[in-house]
């Protein structure tokens, strides 16, 4: 059986530039910066005092039981899951949903349940801690919780790499139904864990701005940490176009490497050859792409190694590339930045617009890239990337292409 084409059919998002994907391409069009002050914390002080956090969440669309069983992080993932699915056209009791798969990532899990569990006991002395902790916490439970709302009976995991999960649950959904192991997969990722205990790891690593994220800028001083989560539901083009669904992508390729180099330091080679797979994969060459998703974290460290990946599998023709960072937006979301940034990139070529890369300031010579500063772009976006590189040297790239 020959490989099978794999499209997009429904996108969801929270984060902090919005509880919809609708907001958060308004927000990205318009440049804004979903960036805002921390809470007071009992515990003490810390070097930064901004997160893109999600306001307003929850919002009515969850229900008690869901809401009193699952931690933030799976909320997000559930609400995400719940927007893509009604845009899918697909109802949520429909049978298909049975044979579906769900591949979701979370690099954390449910750190607000765990936090909250670790002050009650060492903090407060509390003899017991609430019985749904582990539920919570387990990293899965954001998958496991889509299967039981959409009585789900196939592949259902979650992956965990890091800043590249969402990423690769995307492209391990897609290698499921380009397979025929099954034609409806949602898939996408989600991360909540501002909490003072993990804001001060953070803080330990000197990698967070004290002030905003600048990607790309000479004067960039870190990443800012976000929020939130992204769906997508992904169909095989045969399934979509028999049911006469609305279109949104294709999910063309998806490549995959370790740098096999250092735990926190990327490699340049690493990220080539990433994005190279993709394309591999995606039956294109660095001709057909016109803009990149740039994992561009806004630190010291990423921004150049990213740019000399770039300039490695494209060449020439990194010249004519748009490249961008959302996260100078909606913050990094870790486990959920891929999912977060795949709906963005999926509405980038729906609209035909890059999005910018906000709070850019100075060019820096190591980062020779066009990276369509401070405000959006109208471009004609036939094929895009989206990229994400983890900690540990996981690298995880998808390759997006305009509907037939």
């Amino acid at each position: 059986m020959s490989a099978r084409r794999v499209v997009v059919t429904g996108i969801g998002a929270v984060c902090a530039l919005g509880l919809n994907a609708q907001c958060l391409w308004e927000s990205l069009e318009a440049g804004a910066v979903g960036l805002s002050a921390l809470p007071e914390f009992h515990q003490g002080p810390l070097r930064f005092d901004k997160a893109g956090m999600v306001v307003g969440f929850p919002d009515g669309r969850l229900s008690p039981r869901l809401l009193d069983s699952s931690d933030r992080f799976a909320q997000f993932l559930l609400a995400a899951a719940g927007e893509a699915v009604e845009q899918s056209g697909i109802p949520p009791d429909d049978p298909r949903w049975a044979g579906a798969a769900i591949v979701t990532g979370s690099g954390i899990g449910g750190e607000l349940a765990h936090d909250t569990a670790f002050w009650d006991m060492y903090g407060l002395k509390k003899p017991r801690v609430n019985p749904l902790v582990i539920p919570k916490i387990m990293p899965n439970a954001g998958a496991s919780q889509l299967s039981i709302v959409y009585g789900v009976r196939g592949l259902v995991y979650t992956v965990s790499t890091a800043c590249s999960s969402a990423n690769h649950a995307i492209g391990l959904a897609w290698s499921h139904i380009r397979s025929g192991a099954c034609d409806l997969a949602l898939a996408g990722g989600s991360e909540s864990s501002i909490t003072f205990g993990f804001l001060k790891a953070w803080e330990g690593m000197r990698v967070v701005s004290p002030d905003t994220c600048r990607p790309f800028s000479r004067n960039r001083s870190g990443l800012i940490l976000g929020e939130g989560g992204g769906v997508l539901v992904l169909e095989s083009e045969e399934s979509a176009r028999a049911r006469k669904a609305t279109i949104l992508a294709e999910l063309a390729g998806f490549g995959m490497s370790a740098d096999a180099s250092h735990l926190t330091l990327p490699a340049p080679e690493g990220a080539a050859l990433a994005m190279s797979r993709a394309l591999h994969t995606a039956g294109m060459t660095p001709a057909d792409v016109d803009y990149i998703n740039a994992h561009g974290t806004g630190t010291p460290a990423n921004d150049p190694l990213e740019t000399k990946a770039i300039r490695e599998v494209f060449a020439a023709a990194a010249d004519r590339l748009a490249v961008s960072s959302t996260k100078s937006m909606h913050g990094h979301v870790l486990g959920g930045a891929g999912a977060v940034e795949a709906v963005a990139t999926v509405l980038a070529i729906r609209n035909q617009m890059a999005p910018p890369t906000a709070n850019f300031t100075e060019a820096d010579p190591e980062c020779d890239l066009d990276y369509v500063p401070n405000n959006a772009r109208p471009l004609p976006i036939r094929a895009a990337l989206s990229n994400s590189f983890a900690f540990g040297g996981l690298n995880a790239v998808l390759a997006f292409r305009a509907p037939d």
